[in-house]
């Protein structure tokens, strides 16, 4: 993979960046992203942030390789702090993070969202924190993509700034507002595998000499969550 050649999952995620915008990558390694969307002309302005000095300088060389050095910047800084107020940010990306993570990230400096009119988020596990914190500060979920690469299973959400109130089921959160309706072949794959290992969770607490109550509770609720959704595929 590299800047012309993406992969699925993060062509995916570029995908949802609307044309003419101004972007940030936050945790962008190499700058792949935001380097495809400039080479190909999608956005206005980019920026590459990396709280790592490695990759920094990695997102730094590819960016000067490929001569975009007049739309693209590379910051080395903690989350949204790469983006600064003359950068007039509109959409953000954050690929290839856990959902806590990605939600930390997103909490920390409210004023680096002002003005961002969408987020495009891929977290690697947690997708249910992210949709609640997302409904929590009025990022309306508008659509999400389910894919499997390289024995992986991925999820992308886009959600786009509202003035209205959001509320997502418990249902919604866990699978997602559109995932869990259009259940695709990926998407029951995934939650399979789910069932399964939270019905081997539930039989090792019950085997414990002291059954954690709380845990146990929570396993058996997400099991029937998953029962539920799952009941009627194939139908």
């Amino acid at each position: 993979m590299d800047a012309k050649q993406l992969s699925a999952r993060l062509a995916t995620v570029g995908a949802f960046v609307p044309q003419g915008a101004r972007v940030a990558d936050i945790g962008s390694d190499h700058a792949y992203l935001p380097a495809n969307l400039a080479l190909n002309q999608r956005i206005e302005y980019g920026v590459a942030g990396e709280v790592v000095k490695g990759p920094f300088e990695n997102a730094q060389h590819e960016i000067q390789k490929l001569h975009l050095t007049a739309c693209l910047v590379a910051r080395l800084a903690d989350g949204l702090a790469a983006i600064q107020p003359a950068d007039r940010i509109d959409t953000i990306t954050i690929a290839g993070m856990g959902g806590p993570l990605i939600r930390h990230i997103l909490a920390a400096k409210p004023a680096a969202l002002v003005g961002v009119k969408r987020l495009v988020l891929q977290p690697n596990v947690g997708e249910a924190t992210v949709r609640e914190w997302l409904a929590a500060n009025q990022f309306k979920i508008t659509a999400e993509r389910i894919l499997a690469e390289d024995g992986h299973t991925y999820e992308v959400i886009v959600a786009d700034k509202t003035a209205t109130t959001i509320h997502y089921t418990a249902t919604e959160q866990l699978f997602g507002p559109f995932l869990g309706l259009e259940k695709s072949p990926v998407f029951v794959a995934k939650w399979q595998r789910e069932l399964e290992r939270a019905q081997t969770a539930v039989a090792q607490m019950q085997q414990a000499k002291v059954a954690p109550t709380e845990h146990l509770a929570a396993a058996h609720a997400k099991i029937k969550l998953i029962e539920g959704v799952l009941a009627d595929v194939g139908k």
